[in-house]
């Protein structure tokens, strides 16, 4: 089913606050997607990543992501895939932000750090001073392997630990930040709450301390999308969004302070919209950003926006309102 052809759910564009579909002037994150593969196949990832995907950015589109940065004046480079660490030009990237003192943050599924090849990893985080956010979708084994598979909860809590030994989340330069999500067809409890429960679960359990924790509200494509449509949820569920549109959570979407790149280079308003295959006003690629101004833009909208803008709303940071 069509996201435009769910009963009683109008158009997201109709529905935001008319200053909410620009951009801000000022950009501060270039988020960059450097491959779609994967060591998991999780249950609610909107791009389908897995062991069988092929994308992978190249160094030349690193370097092109890097040179845009310092021109356009971003803050902080979000690197997420996929897992990261199945690109190879991974560790010449975190040279790089490390030498030109970029912020950086990095999005792994921990489990892809128990493999030989990648054992190293936690050790260049460190050492890049990377600031790391983790997905747990839960806190306890039977939640968390639904999501993801049989066994990698035990695995995510030995890295979480490790990293922890590295000083992750008790240094301040290592700041190791956690991301729930969802196992159903329903919206994230209070983000605030949630990161209690999640501090006192595992540190009490297995000694594990964390910065912070994202809520983040599970989007309606991808393999998600092809959940809620196996258990005829998808109607339940966008109702469910459009519901509890909050038009608060509007004006702090993430599309309107970032913008990110594709493992190709083409441009995207967010990370969803790569999913959707939204591509950014004008179709421009990381390249053309060598030579063109950035300017204040449209953003493209679909109905899956509904799932930023739902209740406390939702980003790659979590909660927005």
């Amino acid at each position: 089913m069509n996201l435009t052809d769910i009963p009683g759910v109008k158009p997201f564009d109709e529905m935001i606050p008319e200053e909410c579909n620009l951009t801000l002037p000022q950009l501060t994150t270039l988020q960059m997607n450097i491959t779609y593969r994967c060591n998991l196949a999780c249950k609610h990832c909107h791009l389908q990543c897995g062991p069988q995907r092929q994308e992978m950015m190249s160094q030349e589109t690193m370097q092109d992501c890097l040179t845009v940065f310092a021109r356009h004046g971003f803050s902080t480079i979000d690197i997420t895939g996929g897992a990261p660490e199945l690109n190879p030009h991974l560790p010449w990237l975190l040279q790089q932000t490390r030498q030109q003192g970029i912020h950086t943050m990095l999005r792994t599924n921990l489990t892809i750090l128990k493999q030989a090849d990648y054992r190293s990893y936690p050790e260049l985080y460190a050492n890049s001073q990377v600031e790391l956010i983790a997905s747990l979708p839960f806190y306890t084994a039977k939640d968390n392997d639904r999501q993801r598979g049989e066994g990698v909860f035990a695995d995510s809590i030995e890295m979480l630990q490790r990293f922890n030994e590295l000083g992750y989340g008790r240094e301040s330069a290592l700041r190791l930040n956690l991301v729930y999500n969802p196992g159903g067809a329903f919206l994230p409890p209070p983000q605030a709450s949630l990161a209690q429960e999640y501090r006192r679960r595992l540190e009490d359990q297995y000694g594990i301390v964390f910065n912070d924790l994202y809520a983040i509200t599970n989007n309606p494509l991808g393999r998600f999308a092809a959940f809620l449509e196996r258990s005829n949820n998808l109607t339940g569920y966008m109702q469910r969004l459009y519901n509890a549109f909050n038009p608060a959570a509007a004006y702090n979407m993430m599309c309107r302070s970032q913008i990110s790149v594709g493992c190709d280079g083409a441009l995207y308003d967010c990370d969803f919209n790569q999913a959707a295959q939204l591509p950014i006003a004008g179709r421009l690629t990381i390249h053309d950003l060598l030579t063109q101004p950035l300017k204040v833009r449209q953003i493209a909208f679909g109905n899956h926006c509904y799932a930023c803008t739902a209740g406390c709303g939702s980003s790659c940071g979590g909660a927005t309102a």
